[in-house]
C-alpha cells in the first residue's frame, strides 16, 4: 500500500526489519519488541485495518479520519491519541499540515496530513543508533514531536527575516497602505504559527504529569526540553507579535502628525489670506459715502496696509512654525 511509508518493529533498541501489516498484532506481543507505523493519508480500509491490529478505540479512529482536528491529546483505556499542526515552508510560503499519533505501550503509529515533511529522518537517525530507542515507544514520541518544533524554527526566523525587509518603511510619515497590509498578513501569520506551536508544548506537559504507564519516568526530561524548545519559539512569536503591534501604532501616529503638521499650515496660509479677504470684500461693497473712494491715497494705502499686515501674520506664524 502507497500509504505506508514505514513499518519497523524495534527490540532492546535496535531495529528488527520491516513488518508486514498482517503481523503487526503478532509482533506487538512479543516481549521487549514495539512497532513504529508511518503512514500518509490512508484511505478507510487502511485505518480500519490498522485499528483492528493495534486495538484502537474506534472513536479515536474516527477522528483520524478528519484532516481537521485541534491539536490535542486524548487518553484512551490503553493508549493516546495525539494531534499535532505540522508547519514547513514551500517556495517562500507557510504551509500546515497534521500528524496524528496513536501510542501504546509496544507501538506507535504516525498518521501524516497535507503539507507535512517526512519522518523518513526520524527513522534514519534511529536506525543509525539513536540512543533512547531501548526505552519503547515513549521515546520515539519525544523524537517525533522535537522534529515537529524543530520545523517551527525555520518559520520563525523568515517572518524575522520579513520584518526587518519592511521594518525601513514602517517609520514612514506618508501613509504606506501597502506596508500596512504587509504588517497585518505578518501579524496573522504569527498568529497562525503560535496556535499550531503552543498546543505541543501542553501536551509536553501532560506527558511528564501524567500517563506513566505509557511514557516512562526517565523519559520525562526530555519532554520537558521538547516543552522548553517549544515555548522558547512561542516567546519569540508573542515578541515579535507585540513589536509589530508598536510598529503600527507609531507608524500610524507619524502620520497623524504629519497631518496635523499640514493642517497648521494650511491655518496658517488661511490666516495671512484672510487679511486681503476682508479688506477687499470691505470696498467690494462700493457704498457711496466711503471716504476712502473719494480719497487719491485711498488705494495705495490700502494695499500697502494689506501687504505690512500680511507680511507681519507670516512672520508671527514662520517663527511659531505654522507656515
Amino acid at each position: 500500500m502507497s500509504s505506508i511509508i514505514h513499518s519497523v518493529a524495534y527490540r532492546d533498541g535496535q531495529a528488527l526489519g520491516d513488518i508486514a501489516i498482517d503481523e503487526l498484532s503478532g509482533v506487538i506481543q512479543e516481549p521487549g519488541t514495539f512497532v513504529w507505523l508511518g503512514l500518509h493519508e490512508p484511505d478507510d480500509t487502511l485505518l480500519l485495518k490498522i485499528q483492528t491490529e493495534f486495538g484502537l478505540h474506534e472513536l479515536a479512529i474516527e477522528d483520524a479520519h478528519h484532516a481537521h482536528q485541534r491539536p490535542k491529546i486524548e487518553a484512551y483505556s490503553d493508549s493516546l491519541f495525539i494531534v499535532l499542526k505540522t508547519a514547513q515552508l514551500e517556495a517562500g510560503q507557510v504551509v500546515y499540515g497534521e500528524t496524528h499519533l496513536f501510542v501504546g505501550p509496544n507501538f506507535l503509529v504516525s498518521v501524516r496530513h497535507g503539507a507535512s515533511s517526512s519522518y523518513a529522518q526520524v527513522l534514519q537517525r534511529s536506525d543509525a543508533g539513536m540512543k533512547g530507542l531501548h526505552r519503547g515507544p515513549g521515546f520515539a514520541l519525544y523524537a517525533l514531536l522535537d522534529f515537529v518544533a524543530d520545523h517551527y524554527q525555520p518559520i520563525v526566523a523568515q517572518f524575522e527575516r520579513d520584518f526587518e525587509a519592511i521594518e525601513s518603511d514602517i517609520f514612514n510619515d506618508q501613509f504606506d497602505r501597502l506596508v500596512i497590509e504587509r504588517l497585518y498578513v505578518l501579524k496573522r501569520h504569527l498568529l497562525e504559527l503560535r496556535n499550531a506551536a503552543l498546543p505541543l508544548a501542553e501536551i509536553s506537559a501532560e506527558l511528564m504529569r501524567l500517563h506513566e504507564d505509557l511514557i516512562p519516568k526517565e523519559l520525562r526530561a526530555d519532554f520537558r526540553d521538547s516543552q522548553d524548545h517549544v515555548s522558547r519559539l512561542v516567546g519569540l512569536i508573542d515578541g515579535m507579535r507585540d513589536m509589530l503591534t508598536t510598529a503600527m501604532q507609531v507608524n500610524l501616529a507619524l502620520v497623524a502628525n504629519n497631518q496635523n503638521e499640514v493642517v497648521k499650515r494650511l491655518a496658517g496660509w488661511g490666516a495671512i489670506l484672510a487679511i486681503p479677504t476682508v479688506v477687499f470684500s470691505l470696498y467690494g461693497m462700493n457704498f457711496e459715502w466711503m471716504p476712502e473712494l473719494r480719497w487719491r491715497a485711498g488705494y495705495p494705502v490700502a494695499v500697502a496696509a494689506t501687504l505690512l499686515s500680511c507680511v507681519l501674520v507670516y512672520r508671527r506664524l514662520r517663527r511659531a512654525g505654522w507656515v
